[in-house]
């Protein structure tokens, strides 16, 4: 069972999501606009976020953004829009799924079920250490030689899966399945961007490498300093 918290503006399809999730054991709070839904976030800590784009006050996309600031709570995107090249953005601003209205009940409780194994797996035991670099999934931070590293949720856990595997090379294909749940490929550009900011946060570049290394072809590595 899960905590899951609706922004839909649309009255007749937020009752219709309380049932179906109430039928499969899930809790649901609903807000019907975006800074209402904000402050139940911030209020109940819900386990996942089913977001529509099409909200009176705000749109979605801009609410994504300012949940992302506060939490990595996981977000659906559940919306009407199906335009590709809006879907790959949503994922790339940290929505961790994204399904088409209209779906059946079932596949949205798919989904849920899925985000909420990626966060339960993603959990480590432990802080990683590499070089300078101490990445900890426990308290999702990170520090670069004693100072604390300001990173977005989807590069911590960009971070973390390449520390956790430091000194092997990581192919795209295998972020974008395990960081991003996009095992159909196709989108490296959404890898290509993150590792982007997140050498400029470690102090590096693609050009003058410290701790992420580019294997031409194969995929990236994380190591110590040489």
């Amino acid at each position: 069972m899960a905590d899951v918290l609706i922004i839909e503006d649309d009255a007749t399809i937020r009752t219709a999501l309380v049932r179906a999730l109430a039928a499969r054991s899930h809790s649901t709070m609903t807000a019907p606009d975006a800074m209402t839904g904000l402050q139940s976030l911030l209020a109940h800590r819900p386990d996942v976020v089913l977001l529509d784009l099409g909200l009176p006050d705000l749109d979605g996309a801009a609410l994504l953004a300012m949940i992302r600031a506060v939490s990595d709570v996981p977000v659906i995107v559940v919306s009407a829009r199906d335009e590709g090249e809006g879907i790959v953005a949503l994922l790339d601003a940290g929505a961790d799924d994204y399904l088409v209205k209209p779906y059946a009940p079932d596949q949205l409780e798919a989904r849920i079920r899925a985000v909420l194994r990626r966060v339960e797996t993603a959990r480590p035991s432990s802080e990683v250490t590499v070089g300078g670099l101490v990445v900890d999934g426990r308290t999702r931070t990170a520090l670069l030689d004693g100072e604390p590293l300001v990173l977005s949720p989807k590069e911590f856990d960009l971070l973390l899966y390449l520390a956790e595997r430091s000194g092997e090379v990581v192919a795209k294909r295998e972020l974008l399945a395990q960081v991003w749940n996009q095992p159909y490929g196709g989108a490296d550009k959404t890898v290509d961007v993150h590792l982007h900011w997140l050498r400029r946060k470690l102090g590096e570049s693609a050009e003058h490498p410290v701790y992420l290394h580019r294997v031409r072809g194969v995929g990236v590595k994380l190591q110590p300093p040489a």
